[in-house]
C-alpha cells in the first residue's frame, strides 16, 4: 500500500512539474533614465532618444512576456514612456503614453523551420529601441532613419550552425502595425556565422511605398576583451526622392570585469535628388554628417551606468546652432544614463 501511495505521489509530482513547466511565463524588461547637456545650451542633435536638454529625464519602462508550449510560442512586449512612444506612428502621433514593441506568435514546424506572424522589431540594423540591446545610449543616424518595427509574416530556416535564412512579406509602411493599403514589402535575410564569436546578417527590405533598403550588420568578439561591430546601409526612397547611405563602426574593449569602453564612428549621407515644385525642377543637394560617440558601460549587477560624450559635424551650416543662435556645422553633448535590466 505504501509503495502504491509513493508511486502515486511521484506520478502526481511529475504531472504537476510538467504542467508547471508548460505554463511557465517569462517576464523580462528594463527601466532607464538619463541626464543630457548640450554644450551649446540648447537642443541640437536630433537622433532618437535622449533629446531633453539640461534635464533629468526618463526613457521608458519596458515589459516583455514570452511563453512557449510545445512548438507554439508568443512574444508580447509593451513600453511606457517617451523612448518607446517616439518611435510609434500609430500611437506616438496620437499622443498615447504607451508603445507596442512586439506582438507576434510563432510555430516551429520542425526544429529548423519556423513561421512567425505579427508585429516585430525590425531585422534591419545594428541598434534597437531597448537600451538593454545597445552599448551606446544615444542612437545612430542609421537607426533613427531606418525602420524600427515591421508587421507581417515571415519564415525562418536554419540550414546549419553557420547559415540561416529568412524571408517574409510585410506591411507597406515601416513602424505601423496596420498597413496603409496592403502588404507590399518583401524582406529577406541571410545569417552567417563564419567562426565562433562572429555573426553577420545581410538584409533587404523593399516595397513600392517605403522604397528599398540594403543592410549589413556584423559583430565579431575577436578576444574576450575586444569586440568589433559594423553596420552599413543604403536606402533608396520611393519615386526617386533621394534616400540615404551610411556606415557605423563599433569597437569596444573591456578594461575590467565591470567596465567597458567603446566608440561609435558614423558617416551618414542624405542623397541628393531632383523634385518638382509648382512645375519647376528643384535640385535638393546631398549633405552628410560625421558623428563620434565615446561611451562607457559600468555595471553593478543588473544596473548599468552609461556616461557618454558625442560630437557631430555636418558638411554645411544650418543643422545646428551655437549658444548665440547663429548656424553651426558642429554640435556636442554629454549624457549620463542609468539602465536597469530585469
Amino acid at each position: 500500500m505504501k509503495r502504491k501511495l509513493l508511486l502515486l505521489s511521484l506520478l502526481s509530482a511529475a504531472v504537476f512539474t510538467a504542467k508547471a513547466q508548460d505554463s511557465t511565463l517569462t517576464i523580462s524588461g528594463s527601466v532607464d533614465t538619463y541626464f543630457k547637456y548640450d554644450f551649446a545650451d540648447r537642443k541640437n542633435i536630433g537622433t532618437s532618444f535622449a533629446t531633453d536638454h539640461n534635464s533629468m529625464s526618463i526613457g521608458m519602462v519596458d515589459i516583455a512576456l514570452k511563453k512557449k508550449l510545445q512548438r507554439a510560442s508568443f512574444v508580447g512586449e509593451i513600453s511606457f514612456g517617451p523612448r518607446g512612444q517616439e518611435q510609434s506612428l500609430p500611437t506616438g502621433l496620437n499622443g498615447d503614453f504607451y508603445h507596442i514593441q512586439n506582438l507576434y506568435v510563432s510555430y516551429d514546424v520542425t526544429d529548423k523551420f519556423a513561421l512567425t506572424a505579427g508585429y516585430m522589431g525590425t531585422f534591419i540594423g545594428y541598434e534597437v529601441i531597448s537600451p538593454v540591446g545597445n552599448f551606446n545610449y544615444s542612437t545612430s543616424y542609421l537607426f533613427t532613419n531606418g525602420p524600427f518595427q515591421n508587421a507581417g509574416f515571415k519564415a525562418s530556416y536554419v540550414v546549419n550552425d553557420k547559415v540561416s535564412l529568412m524571408a517574409g512579406i510585410f506591411n507597406d509602411v515601416w513602424n505601423g502595425y496596420r498597413s496603409a493599403k496592403k502588404l507590399d514589402n518583401f524582406g529577406a535575410q541571410i545569417g552567417l556565422t563564419p567562426v565562433e564569436g562572429w555573426s553577420a546578417y545581410l538584409n533587404v527590405l523593399t516595397g513600392k511605398t517605403s522604397g528599398t533598403i540594403f543592410d549589413l550588420t556584423t559583430a565579431y568578439q575577436i578576444t574576450d576583451a575586444f569586440k568589433l561591430g559594423l553596420n552599413a546601409a543604403d536606402w533608396s526612397a520611393p519615386e526617386s526622392a533621394g534616400g540615404y547611405t551610411g556606415v557605423a563602426l563599433y569597437p569596444q574593449i573591456a578594461v575590467s570585469s565591470i567596465a567597458t569602453i567603446g566608440v561609435r564612428a558614423e558617416y551618414f549621407k542624405w542623397k541628393g535628388y531632383t523634385t518638382m515644385e509648382e512645375g519647376v525642377e528643384v535640385d535638393v543637394e546631398s549633405q552628410n554628417v560625421k558623428a563620434i560617440t565615446l561611451t562607457a558601460n559600468i555595471k553593478g549587477g543588473p544596473l548599468t551606468f552609461i556616461p557618454e560624450v558625442r560630437l557631430d559635424s555636418w558638411n554645411n551650416d544650418g543643422n545646428f546652432l551655437k549658444k548665440n543662435g547663429t548656424p553651426s556645422k558642429q554640435a556636442s553633448q554629454f549624457v549620463l544614463a542609468a539602465v536597469y535590466a530585469f
